[in-house]
């Protein structure tokens, strides 16, 4: 009994230990000293969704991450919607990450900023929580939308959820049996599913791509990816009058942690941070080099529609926030990154060198941490 007290008691040292050693900007370890504050400080202006638009950790085709983050009429808190890519049934996913939800809910200052989950152990660092730390982040603001457009959206995906528990199939939403898919039921498709068929958006297109079994390129071609979706949610909130402006979370470029479960052992300092592509030839250039009109369109609009930078400062552990310009009105934003996307599409294609008219969303730079 004496024995089996002490070594429980040494493994609860090691595991306390471990916990202790992890550095800031990695699984476990401290989180931004001024985080409730700079909580506070993103949330007093009265935006009601806010699109959060994932960066790829690539080089070659990368699509990012979409999610959704509602806010609580009576708490002002947001809690954000994403798909999880583990939620797909395979044996291999099953015993080292969380699973039980196709649609995962957690609060978005934790999916952003934080370093513990409060969803499960099993939870994945990057993806689930501590979006930051591992690539960077473009939240859009939605201003004006219903209260009862918000229940919609929140009973929509708690129906996924349902429907993913009884193994349900062919929904109105996806045929065949309802688990994640990287291609048939991801996240772009299940955040505009609820638009569509929650919220009442009739008119957005939601691709359901064929299964093309030896065709993983045209499954490709038809699939809903995050990029794409977003810019066709921005027409939609347009056309209902929604007021919109953009906020770039940027990437900590610090964080020496490397997921255990990856087969490359890369520091997320180390993986590339690249801006979610569309389906084009920047699938195949190196993170920075876009050249495809529909991609600059994408960074030049939210650039456009951009107000606030926000950052990890690594040397003082505190968020930085700061209001890098006014955002333009999204119609008078659209027309210039349209006419700014397309002579600088032609520029890349003369292959000489130009000055680039457009402004990529990456270039929106916060200042000075709150309070400092």
């Amino acid at each position: 009994m004496r024995h089996a007290f002490r070594t429980l008691f040494i493994a609860s040292l090691v595991v306390a230990g471990t916990a202790l050693a992890a550095e800031f900007g990695e699984k476990g370890g401290p989180e931004p000293v001024n985080l409730a504050e700079a909580a506070s400080l993103l949330r007093r202006e009265p935006y009601d969704m806010e699109l959060l638009i994932s960066y790829g950790t690539s080089k070659g085709g990368s699509a990012g991450h979409f999610a959704l983050a509602i806010r609580d009429a009576a708490s002002g808190d947001d809690n954000v919607w994403s798909a999880n890519f583990y939620a797909d049934r395979e044996e291999e996913h099953a015993k080292d990450f969380y699973n039980e939800d196709l649609m995962v809910r957690v609060p978005k200052i934790e999916y952003l900023f934080g370093t513990r989950s409060t969803i499960s152990e099993k939870a994945s660092f990057g993806l689930d929580f501590g979006e930051v730390y591992k690539r960077s982040v473009v939240g859009i603001r939605v201003y004006g939308v219903p209260e009862a457009e918000r229940a919609a959206l929140n009973a929509y995906f708690a129906r996924m959820n349902d429907d993913f528990h009884r193994r349900a199939k062919n929904t109105e939403y996806h045929d065949g049996e309802v688990k994640y898919d990287y291609m048939h039921l991801n996240c772009a498709k299940t955040i505009g599913a609820a638009f569509k068929y929650g919220a009442g958006y009739r008119t957005l297109e939601v691709k359901s791509p064929l299964l093309l079994p030896g065709r993983p390129l045209a499954a490709i071609a038809h699939a809903n990816i995050p990029t794409e979706m977003a810019m066709k949610l921005l027409d939609e909130f347009d056309k209902r009058g929604y007021r919109l402006e953009a906020v770039l979370y940027k990437k900590y470029p610090g964080s020496r942690y490397i997921d255990p479960h990856e087969k490359e052992k890369i520091a997320f300092k180390d993986l590339p941070n690249r801006f979610p592509s569309y389906i084009s030839l920047d699938f195949r250039n190196d993170a920075g080099d876009y050249e495809d009109y529909d991609n600059l369109l994408a960074m030049y609009l939210l650039f456009n529609i951009g107000k606030y930078s926000v950052r990890v400062d690594g040397e003082t552990q505190r968020l930085a926030i700061a209001a890098a310009k006014e955002p333009m009105p999204y119609a008078e934003a659209k027309a210039l990154a349209q006419r700014q996307a397309d002579a600088d599409s032609r520029g890349f294609l003369r292959r000489l060198a130009f000055r680039p008219q457009g402004n990529k969303i990456d270039t929106l730079t916060p200042a000075a941490a709150p309070g400092s």
